[in-house]
């Protein structure tokens, strides 16, 4: 899998919680990307067996169903050996080329 900037920063939205289960919209704001570039990504982790995902029906009548999406326990480690190795390269899950001081992953 070819691991793109917009790739390190849907995993790090996953490490930040690695046993949490995330929504779509949720994933779009912490990795602050459009949903177009987000959902495919998804899509090919899934594929991968990094990603599993369910539906779930919200008790409300006003709710409507969110698809989760949480790591499995290879996209976990895949996640975490990704994100050390941009790190030691000098890549930042945000797509800068270096990192600013202050900045953790």
């Amino acid at each position: 899998m070819k691991v793109t900037p917009q790739l390190l920063r849907v995993l790090r939205a996953f490490v930040d919680d690695p046993a949490g289960r995330r929504y779509g919209y949720e994933l779009m704001t912490a990795a602050k990307l459009a949903s177009g570039t987000l959902y495919p990504l998804l899509a090919r982790l899934e594929g991968e067996g990094m990603v599993e995902s369910a539906w779930e029906t919200p008790g409300g009548e006003a709710q409507r169903p969110r698809k989760y999406y949480r790591l499995t326990g290879e996209g976990v480690r895949f996640a975490r050996l990704e994100l050390a190795a941009a790190f030691e390269q000098g890549r930042t899950p945000r797509g800068r080329t270096r990192p600013v001081l202050g900045d953790a992953l």
